[in-house]
């Protein structure tokens, strides 16, 4: 197994570079933030390590190695002197995807046919548009950068979520927006409006110190450079911590609820959280100390019929003012008026890509 180090780029929803840098170099990595992402250096343990346990990243890709090509027979040349053998197996099969920037080579098909070729030839490979394993060629200012995508399907699918409500925030979203809150496991979350219980599972699981990886494979145990041994090792985590708080969601829909409950049962974090039926308007605050209030309300996508969501957000806010005293509050939204709605004196958080919509978190200063 290779061990010299390597660049490892995290790839992060957009706007949310800086939580993920943050929650990168809290598990010990030297981040550097640039644009759609985080860059950290290390071997393939830090892949592994990277997949199971930061909960801010949509997939992880190990950049292993480049080489400059003026042109496409150059490209396949270099190409097949590749180590590929250090890195695939020659009995899986093998996805090529280009992208090609401000280089003389500039059809990106033409570039994932030659390295695809270069593969299946020199290595014996198969190559399949379905594959399960993807080789990522980057072409910018004709330097080719290879990387190999070590996660498959994208790490919000923590692998233990069925039910989905129907405009569902991502897991990775919700836990980003939550460190970008404060949170660090000590502090009561409330979710009034909680779907299919994203808030509120991702509060509990980082509480317990739960790895959000544990319940799901990564496309990295089908690479050559796997470990089984050394895998198994580093999924044996310690018993969970059980939090000093509990962490609450309502919401005024049945069906969500138990979608909440199932969820929370499958995550393993039952016993830390509390679901109820209840509209926001008969929402009050949990016994203890103030903690965080955190919700993502029906924001309405088309012009025109955001007429009923200013008096949803304006009732909301009143609910907060007057219960909530002490409380951190943070609303997700893609519109300012909304969040002026509500009466409270929100800051806006950076512009965050979700959807097809930009949104983002505003929350009230901290105390």
């Amino acid at each position: 197994m290779r061990d010299d180090p390597f660049d490892i780029f995290l790839v992060a929803t957009p706007g949310l570079e800086q939580p993920l840098a943050a929650e990168a170099r809290a598990l010990g990595w030297v981040p550097e933030i640039q644009p759609g992402g985080v860059t950290i250096r290390g071997g393939w343990a830090d892949v592994w390590r990277a997949n199971l346990w930061l909960r801010g990243a949509t997939r992880v890709l190990a950049r292993i190695g480049s080489f400059r090509a003026l042109h496409l027979a150059q490209l396949d040349k270099r190409a097949r002197k590749f180590p590929w053998a250090s890195v695939l197996r020659r009995d899986l099969s093998v996805r090529v995807d280009a992208v090609c920037r401000a280089s003389r080579i500039y059809h990106a098909g033409a570039a994932a046919q030659r390295v695809e070729r270069a593969i299946a030839e020199e290595l014996g490979a198969p190559i399949a548009a379905d594959a399960g394993i993807v080789v990522k060629v980057r072409i910018d200012d004709d330097l080719v950068t290879i990387s190999l995508d070590t996660t498959g399907e994208s790490l919000h699918k923590r692998g233990h979520k069925q039910a989905v409500a129907k405009a569902p925030m991502r897991e990775t979203m919700a836990a980003m927006f939550l460190r970008e809150m404060g949170f660090d496991g000590s502090q009561t979350v409330v979710d009034p409006m909680c779907g299919s219980g994203t808030f509120v599972i991702e509060a509990a699981e980082m509480a317990a110190g739960l790895a959000p990886g544990r319940s799901r494979g990564f496309a990295f145990e089908n690479l050559s450079s796997f470990d089984p041994a050394a895998w198994r090792a580093m999924r044996a985590s310690p018993a969970p911590t059980t939090p000093e708080t509990r962490f609450h969601g309502s919401d005024r829909d049945a069906g969500a609820i138990r979608m909440s409950v199932q969820n929370a049962a499958r995550a393993g974090v039952s016993e830390w959280t509390d679901f109820a039926c209840l509209p926001v308007g008969d929402l009050t605050p949990p016994k203890g100390p103030p903690g965080i209030v955190i919700v993502n309300p029906p924001y309405g996508a088309r012009v025109g019929n955001k007429g009923p969501l200013y008096g949803l957000h304006a009732a909301m806010g009143e609910v907060f003012r007057d219960r909530f005293a002490g409380w951190r509050v943070g609303i997700v939204t893609s519109e300012a008026g909304l969040a002026r709605a509500t009466g409270l004196p929100l800051e806006a958080g950076p512009i965050i890509a979700h959807g097809g919509l930009k949104v983002r978190l505003w929350q009230t200063p901290r105390g």
